[in-house]
């Protein structure tokens, strides 16, 4: 379809380069932007830019914030001695909305990937051996993807944590379908694979 605008044209191709929008979505967005109100559109673009500028990621667990450390991290009454290991932060949020977890994360920022260039070092792994060994954390769960990068990732902080032999290090029950990511699972079944997690060397047994 010809536009009879360029600008107009800009607008729905920058719109449509997010996860999910296609073409008639990004044309509807941008047709909405271009009626609202200057005031509108100007709150709008600084929510955006305040996104880039503004937004922290966690000195502790890696995910996003406000201030320096996260409110799950600073949170008092959460449970210090268990860590929960994630790939990103939507897997952060996909747990807490199942409210069955009460204690910490930790984001690795990926999953061990050659194939797409994502190495040990990519990821956070060394501040997570680090949180181990100086914060007195007595189970460490595995939350990653239930697929082949997943699984190998898993395999490799497994090892990693042997050295640290009072630590129980656990895995979500697998209510998660295979080759899934946590974020698209139901609250329910995450819920309940979170609570009825299991060691993790019980799968290999």
């Amino acid at each position: 379809m010809e536009l009879p605008s360029k600008i107009l044209e800009n607008a729905i191709d920058a719109l449509g380069t997010l996860p999910g929008v296609g073409k008639r979505s990004a044309m509807r967005f941008a047709l909405h932007l271009l009626q609202a109100s200057d005031a509108e559109v100007a709150d709008f673009v600084s929510a955006i830019q305040r996104l880039k500028s503004d937004i922290h990621f966690c000195s502790r667990c890696h995910c996003i914030s406000d201030t320096p450390v996260c409110s799950i991290c600073s949170n008092p009454k959460r449970n210090e001695k268990i860590i929960c290991v994630v790939e990103n932060i939507q897997e952060v949020m996909a747990i807490e909305n199942t409210q069955q977890y009460q204690g910490l994360y930790h984001v690795l920022g990926g999953v061990i990937s050659p194939i797409d260039g994502v190495g040990i070092n990519d990821l956070n792994i060394a501040s997570l051996i680090q949180r181990v060994e100086t914060e007195g954390v007595e189970e460490v769960i595995l939350a990653l993807p239930t697929t082949m990068e997943g699984d190998t990732t898993n395999f490799y902080l497994n090892k990693q944590l042997q050295r640290f032999p009072n630590l129980l290090i656990s895995t979500i029950a697998r209510g998660i379908a295979v080759g899934d990511n946590l974020e698209y699972a139901d609250e329910v079944t995450l819920g309940r694979s979170i609570a009825h997690r299991i060691p993790f060397n019980s799968l290999n047994s």
